[in-house]
Formats: structure tokens, sequence, C-alpha cells
């Protein structure tokens, strides 16, 4: 872990989070401004940049994540779709590797999720603890079926 990575911190819990679901290699969280309720992002825990660089162990627990938080948000949220993306480079506000899963429903205009502070993704904040709740229990039943 690097100590000045914001990522890091979030990962590792030293920043407050709304944690979803966690291993030794992976924290899934809500987004702090979700595009729609159960946006998640997924970071390793320890400190990877690039894609490129990931170990393949953290790079298959990345995957079982972005596959068991889809089943979950799907279960939870019954959205019309899922975006599924990671930003690098100078897009990683992080500076730490992460992945958006995003419930997404018929309509959307996709590049709102690209604006910032948005007054929506500010109203979904405040449900976070709701959100939170539902999706745990939607895990929980998912982790069954999925390896």
């Amino acid at each position: 872990m690097i100590e000045t990575c914001f990522g890091c911190r979030l990962a590792n819990k030293e920043e407050p989070v709304h944690m979803i679901w966690e291993n030794d290699y992976v924290s899934c969280f809500l987004d702090h401004l979700p595009f729609n309720d159960g946006h998640v992002l997924i970071l390793p825990k320890k400190h990877v940049r690039y894609l490129h660089e990931m170990d393949e162990t953290t790079l298959m627990e990345v995957m079982g994540a972005v596959q068991l938080i889809s089943a979950g948000v799907h279960q939870a949220f019954e959205p019309d779709g899922i975006t599924i993306c990671q930003n690098g480079g100078s897009f990683d506000d992080l500076t730490h590797f992460h992945m958006h899963v995003v419930p997404r429903c018929k309509g959307q205009d996709f590049a709102e999720f690209y604006r910032e502070d948005t007054e929506e993704a500010a109203a979904n904040s405040t449900r976070l603890l709701e959100t939170k709740d539902k999706l745990v229990k939607a895990i929980l039943h998912c982790e069954v079926g999925v390896k």
C-alpha cells in the first residue's frame, strides 16, 4: 500500500466507505456520488495503478468481484442493464485501479455519468445506507451461485 494513495486508503478502509463486499484481495463499496442506486467501485487492496501492472491472482479476484457485484446489483435493483467500466491514466481520479459497476435504466444517457457533481448524484448519495443494506443482502444470496 502506498500511504499517499487515496485509492489504497479507501480499499483498506482507512477512509470512510460503505463496504458492500470484500475479501483478502479486493474491496467493493458504494460510490459516494452514485450515477444510480447500486453504483459500486471495486478496488484491489494492494496498490495497482494500471490493469497491465496487475498480477494474475489480483486480476482474477477483481473479475470475480465484478461478476458477484453485477449479480447482486441485478437482483437488488433489477436494472435494464449494467455498465462495467474502468477509467485509467489521467481519467483515474483515485490514482489506483478501480472498476465501476453501474446499474442503468433505459433512456439514460451514459454521458451523464461523466458529469461532475450533478444534482441527481447528490440526491442518490443521500440513500447510501439504504442502498448498502439492500445490496449486501442480495450479494449474500448471490455468493452461493457465483464462483
